[in-house]
């Protein structure tokens, strides 16, 4: 039998990384990376439902997607087909919904996020994740959305705009003095932290054999200063979210465990609790090691690689 690494078609230099996460079925995750990924879309509930994002669709043979109650999925086509410009359809114009894989809305949903709170994106990027919690607290409250590179948070504004965001205050890459004045305020903090993007190879298969161990020791450097600088901005009985696109040990459940033997005033929420809290449908099993983590893969649960760990802080 070929190594698992072969026969999962990644790196050699990560097979230990994926045995530690996968045992054995390292190898049917790995290929599962390697395959062609569907379009999932969020339906936008600040201006319209998934039913109504279906109909709109319904030419592209979209169908509900898993997991998320937003989600719409239009199927993966084969090797030599493109997939269809959705970004051009009137409904895309009109805010209905964005373009956001199934798992990165989990995500957003397992924040937790409500009407009149004060909540801190302060790894917003584009902003994906950012519409998404604006449309669960139905514009009421606050988002404080910040990205340190100016460059990844520029489309931000259109999006908000087209979404009917009105809730979300866009801090600038230079302005991160404002991000540490909301120090002990913040109900939830979301933290989609700078990672290998290992849970993503399907939408970037280059990618997985450009990485480095280098650029994955400086991700897990990035990360351990993201959730410092999150945890100083999380209220007394607040919470943190700490997420990656990643399916590797290292940037995921060893780094939540790293943070909480450095702060003992924060506990891990088991993801079977929030989910049920923030979700209300049945939890999936995770396909990870950790029992209170969340880790989702395109194998188990036919989305991309996310991890997610819900963190609370004592009141």
């Amino acid at each position: 039998d070929a190594p698992a690494h072969i026969a999962g078609d990644y790196p050699e230099w990560l097979a230990a990384s994926f045995a530690r996460a996968f045992g054995d079925s390292a190898a049917d995750q790995g290929r599962a990376l390697a395959q062609r990924a569907p379009v999932d879309l969020r339906a936008n509930i600040l201006k319209a439902d998934r039913p109504r994002v279906l109909k709109a669709l319904e030419k592209f043979d979209a169908v509900a997607g898993p997991l998320s109650p937003w989600c719409v999925r239009l199927a993966a086509l084969g090797p030599d087909k493109r997939n269809p410009h959705v970004e051009a359809e009137p409904a895309h114009g009109k805010g209905w919904f964005e373009v956001q894989d199934g798992a990165s809305q989990v995500a957003a949903l397992m924040s937790g996020a409500k009407a009149g709170e004060q909540v801190a994106d302060i790894c917003a990027g584009a902003g994906g994740k950012t519409l998404a919690l604006a449309a669960m607290m139905a514009n009421k409250g606050q988002i404080h959305a910040y990205d340190q590179d100016k460059h990844r948070l520029r489309p931000i504004f259109e999006r908000l705009t087209r979404a009917g965001a009105r809730n979300v205050q866009v801090l600038g890459a230079d302005e991160g003095a404002r991000l540490d004045a909301l120090k002990g305020k913040i109900d939830c903090v979301f933290i989609d932290a700078p990672c290998s993007g290992s849970g993503a190879w399907r939408r970037n298969p280059d990618s997985k054999w450009r990485l480095t161990e280098r650029q994955l020791a400086q991700r897990i450097e990035d990360q351990k200063a993201v959730l410092e600088r999150g945890a100083g901005l999380v209220k007394p009985g607040g919470r943190l979210l700490y997420i990656t696109c990643s399916v590797l040990p290292e940037e995921n459940d060893d780094q939540v465990e790293a943070f909480l033997a450095a702060h003992p005033d924060f506990s891990l929420i088991p993801y079977r609790e929030q989910w049920t809290k923030a979700i209300g449908t049945a939890p999936p099993q995770s396909a990870g090691a950790g029992s209170d983590t969340l880790l989702l893969t395109p194998l188990t649960h036919a989305t991309d690689g996310f991890f997610i760990a819900a963190i609370r802080k004592a009141p």
